[in-house]
């Protein structure tokens, strides 16, 4: 069925914001968005009526579907701790799509996700950028391997004794040696001599689609000096790198503007401790300021729900950090869609891009607020909590 969104104030995020606005759908994508008064539809629509319409919103770095609502053993598989690397695990291979959790986001305006294995370990998997709808990791990826998360400081130092780097001077060896073996593997599937090339190694796969730029690595920084080395690496490997978390960024500012990588910022109210001390509300606006390109994110913390909520996060950058509320917005929307690869398809609401919707009866950064409904390629999920 067709639906017809009346929104008090719709905001895009692909232009100016709409009073009394329209957004049409049809087979999952958007057919129609602008000023009601300029378009009629026909009576077989349904129609949803909400005071503020949003895009649906995008978690830019999370661990949910792989971190589950019970807390044991049977539903945490966001960090396997054998090895300190293993770029060859795929979050699409232990992401449950019917967790509680996953549902719970959904039902805050959250249709999009960046998911996959935790910081803890120096390359700990892959992750996958996928729908909140709840059927199947194949049906609900948009893509199912997106970047390859890596560690540097703390959490890339664990103490496993003869499993782990111990040391950032080790950590960072441990992964410019495996990137030469990558380098070297990839040479030996050229030869011209069948019988001499390798035998497939999931392992360097991986690493070399980090070489050739076609899935970039994920590098979890938060102290200054593993900021700088996260740089260091990718201009000696010509990597294509997202930085996560940079508590520090504030102090090499000019250094990530430089390089020209996007940042996926650490959650907002993320504990300020260990590698995190330096953290500050204020590090988006500082980021926006430089002209970084910079999403919010959820993150992941060892504790229960272990995944907060991204409008929070945006609503916490607003009140306390400065943040404009449109750059707020975007930072959980398009500009996150742009750094996961992914603005084609979701991110703003324009005719074309898939039907993902969020519906609020008020401000959305309100803590007051409640999302009153989400479509999601055009399904309508009615308000989970305020029904």
């Amino acid at each position: 069925m067709p639906v017809a969104i009346h929104g008090e104030t719709v905001h895009t995020m692909a232009g100016a914001t709409i009073t009394d606005g329209l957004i049409l759908v049809r087979d999952g994508k958007i057919a129609y968005v602008g000023p009601a008064a300029d378009r009629m539809y026909t009576a077989d629509h349904r129609v949803i009526r909400a005071k503020v319409v949003t895009p649906g919103l995008i978690d830019a770095r999370a661990t949910v579907g792989l971190t589950g609502i019970l807390n044991q053993p049977q539903d945490q598989d966001m960090l396997e701790k054998s090895a300190p690397v293993q770029p060859e695990l795929r979050a699409l291979d232990a992401y449950n799509p019917r967790d509680p959790l996953v549902a719970y986001l959904r039902s805050f305006g959250v249709t999009t996700v960046n998911t996959g294995h935790a910081p803890g370990t120096l390359v700990s998997g892959q992750t996958m950028v996928v729908k909140t709808l709840g059927r199947t990791a194949d049906q609900d990826a948009i893509k199912p391997a997106a970047m390859t998360a890596v560690s540097l400081g703390s959490a890339g130092t664990t103490e496993q004794a003869g499993k782990s780097p111990g040391t950032r001077s080790k950590a960072v060896a441990l992964l410019r040696a495996e990137l030469i073996k990558a380098q070297e593997y990839g040479r030996k599937l050229q030869t011209a001599d069948e019988a001499k090339r390798p035998g497939r190694d999931l392992r360097l796969e991986t690493l070399l689609r980090a070489l050739d730029g076609t899935q970039p690595l994920l590098i979890t920084a938060h102290r200054q000096q593993d900021i700088v080395s996260a740089l260091r690496l990718a201009r000696e490997f010509n990597l294509r790198i997202v930085l996560d978390g940079c508590a520090d960024a504030q102090l090499v500012l000019a250094e990530i503007k430089a390089s020209g990588f996007p940042v996926i910022l650490h959650p907002t109210m993320q504990r300020s401790f260990g590698d995190m001390e330096n953290l500050s509300y204020e590090t988006a606006a500082a980021l926006r300021t430089a002209g970084v390109p910079f999403a919010l994110q959820s993150g992941y913390e060892s504790y229960v729900p272990k995944s907060r909520v991204i409008l929070f996060e945006a609503a916490v950058a607003v009140g306390r950090g400065g943040l404009p509320f449109e750059a707020a917005l975007a930072s959980v929307t398009i500009d996150a869609a742009k750094i996961l690869g992914v603005a084609d398809r979701v991110g703003s609401l324009e005719v074309g891009k898939d039907a993902d919707v969020a519906l609020y009866d008020g401000d959305p950064f309100e803590y007051t607020t409640h999302c009153t409904g989400v479509l999601i390629d055009g399904q309508a999920f009615p308000g989970e909590l305020y029904p």
